[in-house]
């Protein structure tokens, strides 16, 4: 059976290329959704994640997660990346176009 998909539209949730790469964020904040996402994945609740956020109000935490739970693979691979990267960065390496890992010119390595 076939289904139309409709786009929802997110009152806290934006993006924009200048703000945190373009990844969608809690609009009028630097606050990522994947970081309302990982800290919710730690166990933690909405009231416990606006303890360590507090500019943010529950109806927004709440968005991110309904965004998250829209969105899933997109943030998930976004978190994924993001270890991949501080990962490289903890060893001194570079992702080269060729996409094999190295080590940078100035980590000695």
């Amino acid at each position: 059976m076939w289904r139309m998909r409709t786009k929802t539209a997110y009152r806290y949730i934006s993006r924009s290329n200048a703000v945190c790469g373009g990844q969608p964020i809690i609009t009028g904040t630097r606050t990522p959704v994947k970081s309302i996402v990982g800290y919710y994945k730690l166990g933690l609740s909405v009231e416990e994640i606006l303890e360590g956020l507090p500019h943010l109000t529950p109806a927004q935490v709440h968005e991110a997660l309904s965004y998250y739970h829209d969105h899933q693979e997109e943030i998930e691979r976004d978190i994924a990346s993001n270890r991949a990267r501080q990962v490289l960065k903890r060893h001194g390496l570079k992702l080269a176009a060729s996409g094999r890992v190295a080590s940078r010119p100035d980590s000695g390595r």
